[in-house]
């Protein structure tokens, strides 16, 4: 086993229960699968089993990239990439409903996923995301409306994700052991949406404004953003409430408001 680095965010699964667990949450056969962050390879051991249609890997560590292509070198319908996710042009590489497993290091996880749901086309190429997080952040990512989890995360993720299955997994399924439980999430892309915002990044933004004073009233936030007839166009917004206490449609609201400025 390989000494994982611990600046990479690195914790090797091992379990091979999980990894067939994993690996049942899409159907791969002759499908184009994509990996990142394979490591080792004890998943895309198991994925090539399935017989992908193509199998695109990512890895970013030059010791384990250079490993899996001396390994794979004969196979041609295995891409390995030496590269960094969050630089990688992905949406330009990907096939159309390309299947994506990620156990993403934890550090930098919720950029990753933040990465796949500002792909510029939408709906995108990618069918389904199954990514592993960290337990606290997928709590944050399931969020419910008024749950001490909801917040940011949840409703950027509940704009263009429908959020599926999902299942956890100890410390014991990995090497070396990380001090937290993971949780496995499956994504899939939302094809229509009620509502129309223009730029992903503008629903990231006004969710940020909103969110850095998480204990105070909106009403001094929306009268920074807006001026006062803007604000009764929306007319369920009440400015005697505190951030976590607006629904996510209202989030989408606000940033359509935004747009139209």
């Amino acid at each position: 086993m390989k000494q994982a680095k611990k600046s990479l965010g690195q914790n090797f699964l091992v379990d091979k229960n999980i990894i067939r667990k994993i690996i049942n949450l899409s159907e791969i056969k002759n499908k184009h699968i994509v990996e990142i962050g394979p490591g080792t390879g004890s998943l895309t051991k198991e994925i090539i089993l399935r017989k992908p249609k193509s199998l695109t890997l990512i890895e970013k560590d030059n010791e384990l990239c250079k490993d899996l292509k001396e390994k794979y070198f004969n196979q041609k319908f295995i891409k390995i990439f030496n590269s960094d996710i969050l630089k990688f042009e992905i949406e330009k590489k990907i096939f159309k409903n390309s299947i994506i497993f990620g156990n993403l290091p934890y550090n930098i996880s919720s950029q990753i996923l933040i990465k796949f749901i500002k792909f510029k086309k939408w709906p995108p190429k990618y069918k389904c995301l199954n990514f592993m997080f960290q337990k606290e952040l997928g709590e944050k990512i399931l969020g419910k409306y008024l749950s001490s989890e909801y917040g940011r995360l949840s409703i950027i993720s509940n704009y263009r994700l429908k959020i599926s299955n999902k299942f956890l997994i100890s410390p014991n399924c990995f090497f070396p052991k990380p001090r937290v439980n993971s949780m496995m999430i499956s994504f899939f892309p939302k094809n229509q949406n009620l509502f129309k915002i223009k730029k992903i990044d503008n629903l990231e933004l006004i969710t940020s404004i909103f969110f850095s004073k998480k204990r105070k009233m909106i009403n001094k936030t929306l009268r920074k953003i807006f001026k006062e007839n803007e604000i009764k166009k929306i007319k369920e917004i009440k400015t005697n409430l505190r951030p976590a206490d607006l629904k996510p449609e209202l989030y989408y609201k606000i940033t359509e408001l935004f747009e139209q400025n």
